[in-house]
């Protein structure tokens, strides 16, 4: 099995964590249909951590609490299949997941087989409570090799938090994608967070296996399990875009069920969308001029300027179409100024050409002055802007 596109869907356990049942999965399944998300690439149905009885039965097999799926998992999983979508469901590498129920260690190939037998498409694989004598990438090789030879394509999702050096080795494992993050909260400090730690590691991200930086809190407004202080419209705006141009698989957790228009208008813009399905799975980079240029120079003692591009970084991808995407992500508490040369993005004078820019949220036309992107004067703090570019002739 090959994943050509981050994987885009929704998983439970952002606003349900324990409340979990078949109807909840009914229902979201087909909100995915009748919202439009399903046709705007989301496909994936994922339900994790304690969906199953504290303890297996007696050949060894995983068995789902009969209370909150009573019909079992393959009759979710055939509905799920008949709406047009995929069904996930979780795991762990350790004796327990992290809620305490059975994890898969040294039940590997039954439980993959288990999986494949229940119509599973998607298999998402944490990190508690492991066996500390065997090393992190041989408890995921285990369970990879076991669901290649499960007889079902299944993708797999490791999720080991980044930890012990995970993007080293992860691509060893057959993993599809990988968690290079502690869990998400529903907060801007969080976003913040998450989203500067990831900068340093976008050459660990491409096709067959994509960087992970965990589920999306759009739309969750301070409500469900990690539901914090909740983020605006601009804020969670900022969230969506710079998860689609890192090329991070696109997993919702809001109650898909209760969206409002403005959590609908970000989670189904298809032209961010199309940046984050680009085929071509490009590394990003920084294109900062003058903030990199200073970074780069400063001395020992020039404490000022020492997270000036983490501040608000210009972030650009080439797109498979010879386009090229730019996200201007201004991280800081206060405005900023941004300026981009055409040389930083592989466009010289003597190329004969330019740029022609269309902002992804607002239709905005921004052209090169000077050989020069002036992106904004006054750069809002927690806001950003996410651009197409079009390579053309200079005049």
């Amino acid at each position: 099995m090959i994943v050509n596109r981050p994987p885009m869907g929704w998983n439970t356990w952002n606003t349900f964590e324990a409340n979990i049942n078949e109807q909840l999965i009914i229902e979201s399944a087909d909100k995915m249909v009748e919202t439009g998300l399903r046709d705007a690439g989301y496909e994936y149905i994922v339900i994790d951590d304690m969906w199953s009885l504290k303890e297996r039965d007696k050949d060894g097999r995983l068995v789902p609490d009969p209370q909150k799926f009573p019909h079992g998992m393959k009759y979710v999983a055939d509905y799920i299949h008949s709406k047009g979508l995929k069904f996930g469901i979780y795991s762990c590498a350790g004796y327990a997941t992290c809620a305490g129920y059975p994890g898969s260690y040294e039940y590997e190939w039954l439980d993959a087989k288990t999986f494949a037998e229940w119509g599973v498409d998607f298999l998402k694989y944490d990190f508690c409570f492991h066996n500390f004598n065997v090393s992190a990438d041989v408890l995921y090789k285990r369970m990879g090799i076991a669901l290649a030879n499960c007889g079902r394509d299944i993708l797999f999702s490791a999720c080991s938090w980044g930890s012990e050096h995970t993007r080293v080795w992860v691509k060893q494992t057959g993993a599809h994608m990988w968690r290079s993050t502690y869990d998400i909260k529903d907060s801007w400090a969080s976003i913040k967070s998450l989203g500067q730690s990831q900068l340093e590691f976008q050459e660990y991200n491409a096709q067959g296996c994509f960087n992970d930086m965990d589920m999306l809190v759009v739309g969750m407004k301070g409500e469900g399990f990690v539901g914090l202080t909740g983020c605006s419209f601009e804020e969670y705006k900022f969230h969506f875009s710079l998860w689609s141009l890192l090329g991070s698989p696109l997993m919702i957790g809001c109650d898909i069920r209760n969206m409002d228009d403005e959590t609908k208008t970000i989670l189904m813009n298809k032209d961010v969308i199309e940046i984050n399905q680009d085929i071509g799975a490009r590394q990003p980079f920084i294109v900062n001029s003058r903030e990199n240029k200073v970074r780069q120079n400063r001395g020992p003692d020039d404490s000022f300027f020492e997270n000036t591009p983490l501040d608000c970084p210009v972030i650009a991808k080439f797109l498979d179409n010879g386009d090229i995407a730019i996200g201007v992500f201004n991280f800081s508490d206060g405005k900023q100024t941004v300026e981009v040369t055409l040389d930083a993005l592989g466009l010289p004078k003597i190329s004969g050409k330019t740029l022609k820019l269309t902002e992804l949220w607002t239709g905005e036309e921004v052209n090169a002055v000077n050989r020069m992107l002036f992106l904004g004067n006054t750069f809002e703090h927690h806001s950003c802007k996410l651009y197409r570019a079009r390579v053309v002739d200079e005049l």
